[in-house]
């Protein structure tokens, strides 16, 4: 299941809880519920979108049966006029009900059937195969995976993200992005982490909730641990965990000391504005980063990790965290000024919706 501690940077967790909701299914089959229009879901996909078992697309229609037989009172005198009917009462049928951005509005609602049954026999503790995206899917039917979670070569061609400029989009940074990758060359998670069967995820933020907590070594049991910006490790060992698997930043918020990185760990870039690329790339090829670049404050000139080490988000889990999730006005797509980038509130109801419905478990109670 996936795992949450308080995040100081919630937008930024935002993106992050969708993504890693893929790394249950990334090379698992799955049954999932996914929401197709108002009276129809489509069963079974696996986890490139085929359907399982038939080959072909089933789609099972929601609808309000009425009793066929007729009411006893009427059986009983066959004689009686036919015509003075007494209406029949609707049948009591729970639909359920959602809020204005679709997610289910009783969170505390009983596993579906399915889903009881598939982990049924899983003991507490154990890594489900699929539970968060699945679950995930119960309470929000919207919830899908159309985009890998790095951008890859093929990045030009996700029109969700080649028309909005950062941090929802890539406009404009085409050349830039080409220039990245064509260094990186990879654009998945590691070999040993795509090969296991499922993932259980940490994401450790940077809150002094977590002081003396000693959540380090459960922490640390995880297969992936992703930390955020600068968040300390060294040193506060016992309460964070010594173990690193993402650290995903932007460049005001990198760590600017070499030895205070940890070895072994993915370096992910969450570009929120144009210069965030243009520094990476800087970084990439071991090129002097230029102060003149506009950063609002002094930023990391030096990462300690080679171009295969190193990935950019893709922005489009930032654009679905801020409009579909959390319902941060559209602005035409475009990062707004003053506190509407940071809607606090909204991002607390959401995460507790997802705690509240057992997508994921705040280990400090945080939220």
């Amino acid at each position: 299941m996936g795992l949450l501690v308080l995040v100081r940077n919630v937008l930024l967790a935002l993106c992050l809880f969708l993504v890693l909701g893929f790394l249950y299914y990334s090379a698992w089959k799955l049954h999932l519920l996914r929401w197709e229009d108002s009276n129809s879901v489509v069963l079974s996909f696996d986890s490139v979108g085929h359907t399982i078992g038939s080959g072909r697309r089933e789609r099972k229609t929601v609808a309000i049966v009425l009793p066929q037989s007729i009411p006893s009172h009427l059986a009983a005198d066959p004689g009686k006029d036919r015509t003075q009917k007494e209406p029949m009462a609707a049948p009591d049928t729970a639909i359920p009900k959602y809020d204005k951005l679709g997610f289910l509005l009783n969170l505390d609602s009983k596993l579906p059937p399915e889903l009881a049954s598939r982990y049924a026999n899983f003991s507490e503790g154990v890594c489900k195969p699929g539970y968060a995206s699945a679950l995930m899917t119960v309470i929000f039917p919207k919830f899908s995976k159309p985009a890998p979670m790095f951008l890859d070569d093929s990045f030009r061609r996700w029109a969700r993200i080649r028309d909005f400029v950062p941090p929802f989009g890539i406009k404009g940074q085409d050349n830039l992005i080409k220039a990245i990758l064509s260094a990186t060359k990879d654009y998945r998670l590691t070999p040993a982490l795509d090969s296991l069967s499922c993932r259980r995820c940490i994401i450790v933020g940077n809150g002094g909730v977590l002081a003396n907590k000693s959540l380090g070594s459960k922490i640390d049991d995880y297969d992936v641990v992703v930390r955020l910006n600068s968040a300390p490790v060294k040193g506060f060992e016992k309460d964070v965990g010594g173990k690193t698997t993402l650290r995903i930043t932007y460049p005001e918020g990198a760590i600017q000391k070499m030895e205070q990185y940890e070895k072994d760990s993915l370096f992910v870039l969450a570009g929120f504005k144009w210069q965030d690329f243009k520094w990476l790339k800087y970084i990439v090829y071991k090129e002097k980063v230029s102060a003149s670049d506009g950063f609002w404050k002094s930023v990391a000139t030096r990462v300690p990790r080679e171009p295969h080490e190193i990935r950019i988000l893709n922005p489009y889990f930032i654009q679905e965290a801020a409009f579909s999730f959390i319902g941060l006005p559209f602005n035409n797509g475009l990062m707004g000024r003053g506190s509407w980038t940071h809607n606090i509130q909204r991002e607390k109801e959401f995460l507790r919706k997802l705690v509240k419905a057992r997508v994921i478990t705040d280990l400090t109670s945080g939220i």
